[in-house]
């Protein structure tokens, strides 16, 4: 079956539907590419980051398109072309299909296994709450795994966490694989560890349809919760790995430039603009990085978060499979060093 003949179905089915359309492209393959190339062209905000040529993108992916291509052929076109700026906030998506970057952690070691963690460290008995997996470990060091932001933390939960670990020496903060959520999480976690109003980093907004038209940099800042909440002055390490992303990077950006706080393990995989999503003539849709946020150094950590200078280390598969998680390892022997 031909691109025309399945595209007008979807047309059909997307009117009916009632999605919105373009009006200044025409309804056809190269309107979509068109409109698609344009709002990438006007909306994404990492081109120079990135060192993309989006105008030799355009010549080399619009040759491809031709009368005998499908609608899934067409989807695999657009698709490549936003595979081009290699970030896993680009997504083009369809009834049928999600196109996604993948790359960002897939060509890095995992360093990091799950089954791993729970049967060897936590010997399978942990405390939950509000997606959070928490336990005391050997020399009094408390653990806390937070797989996802976008697990809701509520100040109480963090109340129970903090006052369980009131006799440990110290805390760990375990990110890796965390591929992000809600940032207002970030706030949450972040509010406990602190004591005045502190500078968490910056963002802009696209001003114009410029690559670099954007606002001056808004600092991003955190209040600390009150003092009614129970708060957490001793050291802290944060693990990390290549597939702590998004939320979970912004969220290590913060914790670095906190004083007694040790970020350790693998580059964190990045993801630093927040998304928004447009949609097609076609009625598919793209999610774009639109607004890049900086550290508090006002560095761009798009491209990850290095650990603490002298703390990257790493959890080889090998090992993992053997029961021994390096970078955990690697915490518990900085941590247990550290007089009370």
């Amino acid at each position: 079956m031909r691109f025309i003949n399945i595209f007008t179905t979807l047309l059909i089915t997307f009117a009916i539907c009632g999605c919105h359309r373009y009006e200044a492209y025409e309804n056809d393959a190269y309107g979509n590419f068109d409109a698609l190339w344009q709002t990438v062209d006007s909306r994404y905000c990492f081109f120079d980051d990135k060192e993309v040529d989006w105008e030799s993108v355009y010549g080399e992916y619009r040759a491809r398109i031709h009368p005998e291509m499908t609608v899934n052929e067409f989807f695999d076109l657009l698709s490549d072309m936003l595979l081009t700026l290699r970030d896993g906030h680009v997504n083009l998506v369809a009834p049928f299909n999600q196109s996604y970057y993948r790359a960002w952690w897939t060509d890095y070691p995992q360093d990091f296994d799950l089954r791993t963690l729970q049967q060897y460290y936590l010997d399978f008995d942990y405390r939950t709450t509000g997606g959070i997996i928490y336990k005391i470990l050997d020399n009094d060091i408390g653990y806390i795994y937070y797989p996802s932001f976008s697990y809701t933390v509520g100040e109480g939960n963090l109340d129970y966490i903090l006052s369980w670990f009131k006799d440990c020496r110290s805390l760990i903060i375990d990110v890796r694989d965390n591929g992000g959520g809600n940032m207002t999480n970030i706030n949450t976690f972040v509010a406990r560890f602190i004591h005045t109003q502190t500078l968490g980093g910056y963002i802009r907004h696209k001003t114009g349809p410029g690559h670099n038209d954007f606002s001056e940099p808004y600092p991003i800042l955190y209040d600390p919760a009150p003092q009614t909440r129970v708060h957490w002055q001793r050291p802290v390490a944060v693990l990390t790995n290549r597939s702590t992303f998004s939320a979970a990077n912004d969220f290590v950006s913060v914790m670095k430039s906190l004083p007694g706080v040790k970020i350790i393990g693998a580059k964190t995989g990045g993801g630093a603009g927040l998304p928004f999503t447009y949609e097609l003539p076609i009625g598919w849709s793209v999610r774009l990085s639109t607004a890049p946020v900086s550290d508090a150094q006002d560095k761009s950590i798009e491209r990850g978060i290095d650990p603490s200078e002298g703390f990257e280390c790493h959890a080889p598969a090998e090992r993992l499979a053997q029961g021994h998680d390096d970078i955990l390892d690697f915490a518990l022997r900085y941590l247990s060093s550290l007089e009370r």
